[in-house]
């Protein structure tokens, strides 16, 4: 019952940060965007670092996660304030880069380790 509680609150989660880059991506006007594209900045980040660490203590993964997140978006405002090209929608679609590459990394090192795990078996 808990591990369903959990997946529909994952899955909650998700969609509200699509909805928060959607938003920010197409500039739409809602009184709940400053609350889905903080979250978006905050969650995706983290959720894919803490996916990259999941072999790891849950409460550490989630501290490295949450640091990373935040250091990911202040070291992406200071490299558009440092350049003069400051532009939220550039940010959204930048964090949504990096979160993808890092799923992308997740997968692959996923795969890469369950082929080892297999291997070991047959022998």
């Amino acid at each position: 019952m808990l591990k369903q509680h959990r997946r529909a609150l994952a899955w909650l989660v998700a969609l509200a940060c699509i909805a928060g880059a959607v938003i920010a991506l197409f500039d739409i006007e809602t009184p709940l965007r400053p609350f889905l594209i903080s979250l978006f900045l905050l969650v995706v980040p983290g959720a894919a670092v803490v996916g990259l660490l999941r072999d790891r203590d849950p409460l550490a993964a989630l501290s490295v996660g949450a640091a990373a997140s935040l250091v990911l978006n202040v070291l992406l405002a200071e490299a558009m304030l440092l350049f003069d090209a400051w532009s939220p929608r550039a940010g959204v679609a930048t964090v949504a880069v990096l979160g993808g590459f890092m799923y992308v990394l997740r997968v692959l090192y996923r795969g890469n380790r369950m082929q080892t795990e297999q291997g070991a078996r047959a022998r």
